[in-house]
């Protein structure tokens, strides 16, 4: 195992040398960044509906049905970079700001998309997705920040927590206006149109309220590295880039298995449910990733991040392999609650690979969001596999993703032992 070098009191303190943030400055900070993690959150798990409603309006196969993800997730690799750029000209704070607008300007983009076709549609999900990345590169660092470093994972735990409450309210809320609608209006674009629109103009007035509002102003500290690990750059930080992996097949796995639960959800052999119906049951897969947030929040403040990390991979692969090889509601349930498992991962890995950085945490929150983009390739692999070997089959894919989380979690599992 690798073990932190010891770390000056300022540096452990997360804020740079001249900050003069204080403690209910930090307070205040993380309770309007927790705001954008919900808003995000609620945005991403839309997606969840969509992708079975534009596949029926439209005839998808499985592959086709999952552009959505593709465009959306794809924009994280396109925009990370730039977006890191970004944040270092205009700060954490009008970053957050230029995010909000440019999602605005996504949602209000599935207007003109309703009159369309299903293009129209994939260039509203990448440019909705593009201002997202920005908001994902600017807030995730800056919480770490906001405080001791030994506690950056349970910190993010808990801001994803309001994140995972957005994704618990949004699958209700877009079965009930989306999917639920009876008639021949059920069948069209046109029901995706109010949604989005009082979606946009939630985003324009949060970033008005993100402009206005006083923030510590937070700044990179100093070049602290892993033992045996480089200064040069960001990549040359082993635990970097096996965190990228990491985020790129722990998202790959979480939105492969919440873009195919529906349809999951609606074999016959498991739970035979309608597509309304079964968007609630999408709502319990996130509202667990949610709980589990709040979970380890408190849990790591005493346990490692590290060994909370392979002990959720551990048990989220025997819950999709249950789900995989099973029937009826055993298998409905393990692969719902998978998303408990779900809970601390994005963040552990996130601030576990950030770690340590310094002055190049800009370039690894950047190279961190870029890696958001196996929530692109990972559904569409899947998607293929569903079409050649059944939706229930294809889940062998997710589990597979696990693995490497879990690998990560227990080779870094000592990483905070000499804070």
């Amino acid at each position: 195992m690798e073990h932190v070098s010891p770390r000056p009191a300022a540096a452990a303190s997360g804020a740079a040398a001249g900050s003069t943030a204080s403690d209910s400055g930090h307070t205040a900070a993380l309770v309007v960044v927790t705001v954008l993690f919900f808003m995000w959150g609620l945005i991403t798990s839309l997606n969840d509906i969509l992708i079975p409603h534009l596949k029926a309006i439209y005839t998808l196969s499985y592959v086709q049905a999952m552009m959505v993800q593709f465009c959306f997730f794809g924009a994280y690799f396109i925009v990370s970079l730039p977006a890191g750029a970004l944040i270092r000209r205009l700060g954490y704070q009008r970053g957050a700001v230029a995010g909000l607008l440019i999602a605005s300007v996504g949602c209000a983009l599935f207007y003109p998309a309703s009159f369309g076709g299903y293009g129209l549609f994939l260039l509203a999900f990448f440019v909705l997705a593009s201002g997202i990345t920005v908001l994902q590169v600017a807030a995730n660092p800056y919480v770490t920040v906001l405080g001791p470093a030994r506690t950056a994972s349970s910190r993010l735990n808990l801001t994803q927590a309001f994140n995972s409450l957005g994704t618990t309210i949004g699958p209700a809320a877009g079965g009930l206006l989306i999917l639920s609608i009876s008639g021949a209006a059920a069948g069209a674009a046109s029901t995706v149109r109010g949604p989005y629109l009082a979606l946009a103009a939630a985003l324009a007035l949060l970033a008005l309220c993100f402009l206005k509002a006083r923030l510590p102003r937070i700044e990179d500290g100093e070049d602290l590295a892993l033992d045996g690990e480089g200064h040069g750059s960001a990549w040359a930080h082993r635990h970097l880039v096996l965190g990228a992996i990491g985020i790129f097949l722990y998202v790959g796995a979480e939105v492969s298995i919440g873009s195919f639960l529906i349809n999951f959800l609606g074999e016959g052999n498991i739970a035979g449910l309608a597509h309304a119906d079964a968007a609630r049951y999408v709502s319990l897969y996130w509202a667990g990733a949610m709980v589990g947030r709040f979970i380890g929040f408190v849990v790591m403040r005493s346990v490692s991040p590290g060994r909370t990390l392979a002990f959720n991979a551990l048990v989220a692969i025997a819950l999709v392999l249950t789900a995989t090889f099973g029937h009826g509601s055993v298998a409905m349930w393990a692969i719902l609650a998978v998303g408990l498992c779900n809970s601390i991962m994005f963040p552990t890995v996130f601030s576990m690979a950030i770690h340590g950085l310094g002055r190049h945490t800009g370039q690894g929150s950047g190279i961190l969001c870029m890696a958001i983009v196996g929530g692109a390739i990972v559904p569409f692999a899947q998607g293929a596999l569903a079409d050649h070997l059944g939706v229930q089959l294809s889940f062998l894919l997710p589990a597979a993703c696990y693995a490497f989380i879990l690998y990560f979690g227990a080779r870094y599992a000592s990483m905070y032992v000499k804070q």
